[in-house]
């Protein structure tokens, strides 16, 4: 039996609902413009400004000698960058040490992973039914699978290395508002197909009527509840990639000491050499004439001779590989963030994730004093945005105001005890999300605009937004630095279970499929 909405529930809510459908053509019809190169003037994030200290490594490396020659070149520094050097320091398993390099145009982890809304949920139902038609049951599965990996990856690093106070680790589950029947029954009928073949987790899913959460929450909408956290996304990535980098240096101190113990066997997770420059950013990768060396970085310091090149560079991918331009490939989209506080106290609201307006809006409360006013993270208002829904946008060093007044009415409109529409945000800020036709991410190596396989050269993103870009590439760029090493070896790449394969490449399928 479907369930029903009240038909006033939505009167008050400051948003254009029902978007979808209008955004998907606006995608299609997107032209296909490369990006250009990150502006070096962004807009200053919380999570990059918000304390003094909150990135130390900003300008690591961004003087003195480039690194001239690597292994493997990684081209952008924030979650895809960093997992990947992180995963080829744990697989590794050559008697010599990989040596890795990471370029960052801007700041240490400047881009969207240091622009986004702080959230660590794994979906257990959106786009099921989609999915399965497209898919099939079991396929489809995976994509969750992959959701669920993540987050027990990422969890497990942070509390075995002690890390939960440093990057503001909070476990309070997640709310999906629903404002319209139309979400409702989306959501209902992705919940029945993910029911139906079995995704691990779906039935710990909750429903909350509004009665419920008006009580509880403070606002009139029938809710979904699962589990998830949320975080401080730049400190998580600092905390990451400095454990990669002390493996590296713990590494060399044990080798220098107790040689004779260190075998490829029992070291294979500290198996990479690992330097970041930031402020460096790559005009071009072209082939060298090295017989040593592929590929040729060339940056704005110089070049770097690499034999792998990772792009981790999401919305703007295709300024170096412009065969990815437009909606067959990833195109630039800007999304909008804002911190403002509560008109209560801390201890007056909640420790949840939040989304609503089919994921358009996202937001959570940041941990703090009880008796303080709460700082709220809230994104979103792309849909308000004007007739090209931000896409083709790769400008973040400025707002959008008309996203600014969606998401400055929308907090007061759904909690009208708890927030003021006159209460101006302590900062706001734009990033630039990679979306594709798909929804999905682009994961593998690259080919030209000829179909011929650019050897060496490996791809992981367009991630498409609504909160799941965090959790897509962690796991992606483990895939890829699973390819990097399977290729070292001579040895055939093979896809974990929890690995959709119509993430890959038309490269990478077709290797997998021989």
């Amino acid at each position: 039996m479907t369930r029903k909405l009240p038909d006033d529930i939505v009167c008050r809510l400051p948003l254009k609902l029902d978007a979808l459908n209008d955004d998907e053509h606006t995608f299609r019809d997107a032209p296909p413009r490369p990006s250009g190169l990150p502006t070096p003037d962004p807009s200053r994030s919380f999570w990059t400004h918000g304390t003094p200290d909150c990135n130390p490594l900003a300008h690591e490396g961004s003087e003195g000698d480039l690194t001239s020659e690597a292994d493997i070149c990684i081209i952008g520094s924030g979650i895809t960058g960093v997992s990947c050097a992180y995963h080829l320091s744990r697989i590794s398993s050559s008697d010599k040490p990989l040596k890795v390099v990471i370029l960052e145009a801007r700041d240490f982890c400047a881009g969207a992973t240091g622009r986004n809304g702080g959230h660590l949920t794994a979906s257990l139902y959106s786009r099921m039914h989609e999915l399965s038609q497209l898919y099939g049951a079991e396929e489809a599965k995976k994509a969750f699978a992959l959701e669920s990996y993540t987050v027990t990856s990422i969890v497990k690093i942070i509390k075995e290395n002690g890390w939960e106070q440093d990057v503001d680790l909070v476990a309070g589950g997640h709310l999906s508002l629903v404002f319209t029947q139309a979400e409702l029954d989306s959501i209902e009928l992705d919940i029945h197909a993910a029911e139906k073949a079995g995704v691990q987790g779906v039935e710990t899913v909750e429903l909350l009527d509004a009665q419920y959460v008006e009580q509880h929450y403070g606002t009139t909408h029938a809710a979904y509840r699962t589990a998830g956290y949320n975080l401080w996304p730049l400190k998580l990535v600092t905390k990451l990639y400095e454990l990669t980098r002390s493996k590296r240096e713990t590494s060399s101190l044990l080798q220098s000491l107790v040689p004779s113990i260190l075998t490829s066997s029992n070291t294979g997770n500290e198996r990479s050499n690992i330097t970041l420059h930031t402020h460096t950013p790559v005009y071009s990768v072209l082939p060298t004439e090295n017989s040593k060396y592929r590929w040729a970085i060339n940056t704005s310091r110089g070049a770097v001779a690499v034999n792998y090149v990772v792009h981790g560079t999401n919305a703007y991918v295709s300024y170096l590989l412009p065969q990815l331009a437009g909606p067959s490939g990833v195109v630039p989209t800007r999304g909008q963030v804002l911190a403002t506080r509560s008109v209560v106290p801390r201890k007056q609201l909640w420790s949840n994730g939040w989304g609503g307006n089919q994921g358009y809006e996202y937001w959570f409360v940041r941990p703090g004093p009880p008796e303080d006013r709460a700082l709220i993270i809230l994104g979103g208002g792309r849909e308000g945005s004007g007739p090209n829904f931000e896409y083709n946008i790769d400008d973040d060093s400025s707002v959008n105001p008309k996203v600014s007044a969606t998401l400055r009415g929308f907090l007061p409109a759904a909690f009208p005890k708890k927030f003021d529409k006159d209460t101006e945000p302590e900062m706001e800020w734009t990033g630039i999300m990679g979306f594709t036709q798909s929804h999905d991410p682009i994961v593998g190596s690259v080919l030209r605009q000829r179909d011929d396989e650019m050897k060496g050269m490996y791809v992981a993103a367009g991630y498409s937004g609504h909160g799941k870009s965090f959790l897509l590439a962690f796991a992606c760029a483990e895939i890829v630095a699973q390819m990097i090493v399977a290729d070292k070896q001579n040895r055939k790449w093979a896809a974990p279970s929890w690995f959709p394969s119509w993430y890959l490449t038309a490269a990478s399928k077709s290797a997998l499929q021989e």
